[in-house]
């Protein structure tokens, strides 16, 4: 059974194996991290460590029993009893319920251990399947989102209130 971490230091070498195999299928659905990405994967890694370190964001992954990723599950801007929600999973586990099950399980924690109250998340129109994992998992859309905000696609926000279990 997959268990859902908190991100520390030892999970940088799966986190990279798990971006690199799959980067093509999110390629397909949301903007490409580019080049640069993986070749400063190290300081991006370290960088997150930090932020996470600093309250700012809370990074979670996905672990499956063979200890490879199968999911990275962020809470960013961590204020105000509010975070933004971002999700990704591997190709082998899409379409079998696994990020629907696992955002469900990160709202309980970001409630229990974070303290929030209210989680927001955007998607591209074109992202059928985010769009179904957040409704799932108790979002409703709260308005249209820019392309700015989505990497260069327009698409839709979704919040959460923690307080309501869906």
């Amino acid at each position: 059974m997959p268990e859902l971490k908190r991100l520390h230091a030892g999970h940088a070498p799966a986190v990279l194996a798990f971006e690199l195999a799959n980067r093509a299928y999110f390629a397909a659905s949301v903007s490409d991290r580019g080049d640069e990405f993986y070749d400063r994967f190290t300081d991006r890694f370290s960088a997150l460590l930090a932020e996470q370190e600093a309250g700012i964001c809370a990074f979670y992954v996905l672990v499956g029993e063979d200890g490879s990723i199968l999911g990275r599950f962020n809470l960013y801007d961590l204020k105000d009893g509010t975070a933004e929600l971002g999700y990704r999973v591997a190709q082998q586990v899409a379409g079998r319920g696994v990020a629907t099950t696992t955002v469900r399980e990160l709202c309980r924690l970001a409630a229990a251990r974070h303290g929030l109250r209210t989680l927001r998340a955007g998607t591209s129109r074109e992202n059928v399947a985010s769009r179904k994992v957040l409704t799932k998992a108790g979002f409703v859309s709260v308005g249209p989102a820019g392309p700015a905000d989505l990497g260069g696609k327009p698409g839709t926000w979704y919040q959460r209130d923690l307080t309501v279990q869906p």
